[in-house]
């Protein structure tokens, strides 16, 4: 057997809706007719000839796990400007990608990958997929657009990578590790050693957006906290932040700055549960007496050891848990191997599994190395989303080296189904722990965009507390409720992590609001701020 096809991915997702809908009220005036006309729009004290946004790919106006020409048009900064243009705003320019595709080529080679989509009550899946071959046509070799651009909202950016000179130079990309990013080289030109804040600041802007910091964390959380991408030390945040909105604003520039939700509660890691494991799956359910068998003699083993906390069963009846690593348990690895070795019956066991008698030590050892640090997942686990795409299918990695040990293709197969017989990885899971070291983390990061606001007398957005009424209460804007949800949910898309047009709008909404508050311009007693339902949740796979 070598992949039991289960893919349990997304079975969280009871149904997608391509148009977001909720109950609207009629908002026509009782009193015969007879309203309050709105005030003029003013700017108050605020300057917005040259608007100019820096951040991440929330400020790019990535969505669906890409950048395309549709969602930047739709980035919160782009908004903002139209309404900017109603009291004295200039023009605003963006870094466009040639097409709505999203992918991203270096020298004809795919280098980023083209948009997810959702189909009917389907999972959100690749562009491709969708409608076939698809070839995306932004290529860093070819094509790059002509600055200056009022956003500069940099994919993948940390808040150091702003000050970091070299980080849009082509010539980066092919060191190891790459110390470029190929967004940013798209936007560099003839100055490819400048930094985002260089090339800011040499549009003279009269006022700034700045929200940066999400990737801090989220690299570390998407990565399942496995120290491939680091938290940014809280100490270097502050010096970085402290010094962007210093120079920002040392030419009398005014602005607003966002802080940064729990990463957590975004649906990325919110959407997987830890027990997607159906007994009704036909790919699953009819493996589950022979799972239990393999399994019930390894209970044996942590009866022995008396570690009752490790064992490890699948219901006929209910959803299981996946079984994953957890690298803060103790190694049982040795004791699990020797328990095995000393079984006289062992070897016997393994039989019905197609196992030689002579293959018995190697296994033991085997299920040591495998089981050492395993348990089942708990509801206080996080899967990532990308977890959905890998559980049930076979390891390649791990499959290759059980025959290379002389198991049959069956036999190691059967032992490499990533989180059912292979245990899943830290890559592809948050335990507890890692989540506190992340809000941790992020709270450091708050606390220091919040005093730097106060200190410079900038409006602040509490983008933190906004993601979490979404995921405990719903947030209610217009007529409409957003959930943390996704893609149901409505202000996040298909990639679990950056927002819809609608949830850019909210973004945008908020800053208009916050504005308002520090520097008496009146967008939302003028009525100017923006209606969500004129924006979509989800694009077509067939956009031009």
């Amino acid at each position: 057997m070598k992949k039991i096809n289960i893919n349990t991915k997304y079975i969280w997702l009871l149904a997608v809706l391509l148009t977001f809908t909720a109950c609207e009220s009629d908002d026509d005036s009782t009193d015969g007719g007879m309203v309050d006309p709105l005030p003029a729009l003013i700017a108050g004290s605020a300057n917005f000839s040259n608007y100019v946004a820096l951040g991440d790919s929330n400020t790019s106006g990535m969505t669906d796990g890409a950048l395309f020409v549709a969602g930047q048009q739709n980035s919160f900064p782009n908004l903002l400007s139209q309404k900017f243009a109603l009291i004295g705003g200039g023009s605003f320019a963006q870094p466009l990608m040639n097409d709505n595709t999203g992918g991203l080529l270096l020298g004809g080679n795919q280098i980023a990958p083209n948009r997810l989509v959702v189909t009917g009550f389907d999972a959100p899946i690749r562009l491709e997929e969708a409608i076939g071959p698809v070839t995306p046509t932004t290529d860093l070799l070819v094509n790059n657009p002509t600055g200056p651009f009022n956003n500069m909202g940099i994919p993948l950016a940390k808040s150091f990578h702003l000050l970091a000179p070299g980080y849009g130079n082509l010539g980066g990309l092919f060191t190891s590790p790459a110390t470029a990013n190929p967004y940013f080289v798209r936007m560099t030109g003839t100055t490819p050693d400048a930094t985002v804040l260089e090339l800011a600041m040499g549009q003279n802007p009269s006022f700034f957006s700045l929200w940066i910091g999400s990737n801090d964390a989220l690299g570390y959380a998407t990565s399942g906290g496995d120290g491939s991408s680091p938290l940014t030390d809280p100490a270097l945040f502050d010096t970085v932040y402290n010094g962007l909105v210093a120079t920002l604003t040392s030419g009398g520039a005014q602005g607003v700055v966002a802080n940064i939700p729990y990463v957590t509660e975004l649906p990325h890691f919110t959407a997987v549960t830890h027990d997607p494991l159906d007994p009704s799956d036909p790919n699953f359910g009819p493996l589950i007496p022979t799972l239990n068998t393999l399994f019930g003699a390894l209970n044996q083993v942590f009866t022995i050891l008396d570690r009752p906390d490790r064992y490890m069963q699948f219901s006929t009846t209910a959803n299981s848990a996946v079984v994953i690593k957890d690298e803060t348990l103790d190694d049982l690895s040795a004791q699990i191997t020797a328990v095995l070795n000393a079984n006289p019956d062992f070897p016997a066991f393994l039989a019905q599994f197609g196992v030689p008698a002579v293959a018995a030590p190697a296994v033991a050892n085997l299920l040591g190395i495998m089981y050492g640090q395993a348990r089942k997942a708990k509801s206080s686990d996080l899967l990532t989303l990308s977890s959905g795409s890998i559980i049930g299918t076979v390891n390649a990695d791990f499959f290759a080296f059980l025959q290379s040990q002389g198991l049959s293709p069956e036999v190691a197969g059967q032992f490499s189904v990533e989180g059912i017989t292979f245990p899943l990885g830290d890559t592809w899971v948050l335990i507890p722990s890692e989540q506190d070291e992340i809000k941790t983390m992020i709270d450091n990061y708050n606390t220091t965009i919040s005093s730097v606001a106060t200190a410079a007398g900038l409006a602040f957005v509490d983008v933190k507390s906004i993601v979490q009424e979404m995921a405990e209460s719903g947030y209610a804007s217009d007529d409409f409720i957003f959930t943390a949800e996704l893609v149901s949910g409505g202000a996040i898309s298909a990639d679990g992590l950056h927002g819809t047009a609608r949830g850019n709008v909210i973004v945008a909404n908020e800053i208009m609001k916050a504005i308002d508050a520090t520097y008496g311009s009146n967008f939302e007693a003028a009525g100017e701020l923006l209606d969500v339902g004129d924006y979509p949740t989800n694009y077509s796979p067939l956009l031009p």
